[in-house]
């Protein structure tokens, strides 16, 4: 299932996991991270797109018919890659008119409420910016 609906229910999923299934989970969605293509945007990428607070060192791009694209230049960012790979996953595609109705809290709900507190504001971002730029497609 795409959508807000799909990732609602993912995150109904992870939240009913013990801390290692979900991490375990996670770290599954982080190996399916896809870069950013360079046809969209090349290194080094343009301080304007990068995400502001994520430790990452995130970029996102608005790709037409394809949703916000992240480029994670932190090798070591599982999180941050897992993120995208979920909001490429749900949202690809028309995503526009869902995206902006994803909850605030939908960090919490998918990582829990151990994160750091610099490792939660920077993935609140990463959706903050996929939902900005959402609007600014309209």
């Amino acid at each position: 299932m795409e959508g807000l609906q799909g990732l609602l229910e993912l995150a109904e999923s992870l939240e009913s996991l013990d801390r290692a299934e979900r991490i375990e989970t996670l770290t599954d969605y982080a190996r399916r991270y896809q870069p950013v293509p360079e046809s969209v945007a090349g290194k080094p990428y343009p301080e304007r797109n990068k995400v502001p607070g994520c430790e990452s060192e995130v970029y996102a791009f608005l790709v037409p018919d394809s949703g916000v694209r992240f480029a994670v230049e932190n090798r070591q960012g599982v999180s941050a890659m897992a993120l995208a790979a979920i909001l490429q996953e749900f949202f690809g595609g028309a995503w526009a008119n869902e995206i902006e109705q994803v909850p605030d809290e939908i960090v919490y709900r998918l990582f829990g409420r151990e994160l750091s507190m610099g490792k939660s504001m920077g993935l609140m971002n990463m959706v903050a910016t996929a939902k900005a730029l959402a609007g600014a497609a309209k």
